[in-house]
């Protein structure tokens, strides 16, 4: 507790917390302009990602402020060994932002439950996977911060998003269930649902993404909430309130609006 108190004093002051924060996803996207803005603030950081060459190149960025940590979050003893691995390298974990998340377009006529599970390991599972490395460590200590990036998507279902609403409205849960416990030990929760982001992922996306963001304006985001101890940090805030009132409106409307998304629809 002490020494959340201690950092929350010095972002007060504008100071750099000199903590220690590990990234996953920080390969590209959010997680790499993330990763990159957290080490310009002074913390020391640790980035994760599958494709070794993307933490080489973003390590390159920060010279002594970024180590690359290898990791696919799907394997959880890999995920075990890499958060004892940096906590030994770096010290205890300060931050975590749980950030690895994959996307792929689904559709009731090509439902596929190998790829619907695909999405669930790295989406869910992945961040389970870290939570249950982290979460002892900060509680025996009753100190740290985790943030895990869900999505928007996660507040109604939307067609072509059966697996990765699915597993971001999980998170989303996951989160409001732990965040008491948590709490209680003196370990923060944030959960991060941003919009639509311009990263590596959505540029394969071949439909309209309203209020798109850069990533560098959804780690300004990021990182006002962090800094406010927000427990839910959502943007852009058009998207947020579009969402949430898809989501509030009866079954029968709801539904009705987002059957206008179905591709190729009969016509009434």
């Amino acid at each position: 507790m002490h020494e959340n108190r201690n950092m929350d004093k010095r972002a007060r002051a504008g100071a750099a917390p000199e903590g220690v924060a590990w990234v996953t996803g920080a390969g590209s996207g959010i997680g790499r302009a993330l990763a990159i803005r957290l080490a310009r603030e002074g913390w020391n950081v640790a980035a994760s990602a599958r494709t070794a060459g993307d933490l080489v190149t973003l390590a390159a960025e920060s010279p002594g402020r970024i180590r690359a940590f290898p990791l696919d979050v799907t394997d959880a003893e890999a995920v075990r060994k890499t958060v004892s691995g940096i906590e030994q390298d770096l010290g205890p974990l300060d931050l975590a932002v749980l950030n690895a998340g994959t996307y792929a377009r689904d559709s009731a006529a090509d439902f596929d439950a190998a790829a619907f599970r695909a999405t669930i390991e790295v989406n869910l599972m992945g961040a389970v996977h870290c939570l249950a490395a982290l979460m002892p460590g900060m509680m025996a200590r009753g100190s740290g911060h985790i943030a895990v990036v869900s999505s928007v998507a996660g507040y109604v279902g939307l067609p072509g998003a059966a697996a990765y609403g699915a597993s971001k409205a999980a998170l989303i849960n996951m989160c409001e269930a732990l965040h008491p416990e948590l709490t209680a030990r003196d370990v923060r929760l944030s959960l991060i649902n941003p919009g639509f982001v311009d990263t590596p992922l959505t540029r394969k996306n071949d439909f309209p993404m309203p209020f798109l963001i850069s990533a560098e304006a959804a780690v300004d985001y990021i990182m006002a909430g962090l800094k406010r101890q927000r427990f839910e940090i959502a943007f852009p805030w058009k998207m947020v309130l579009s969402m949430k009132f898809l989501a509030a409106l009866p079954a029968r409307l709801r539904l009705a609006a987002t059957r206008r998304l179905v591709r190729g629809r009969p016509q009434p």
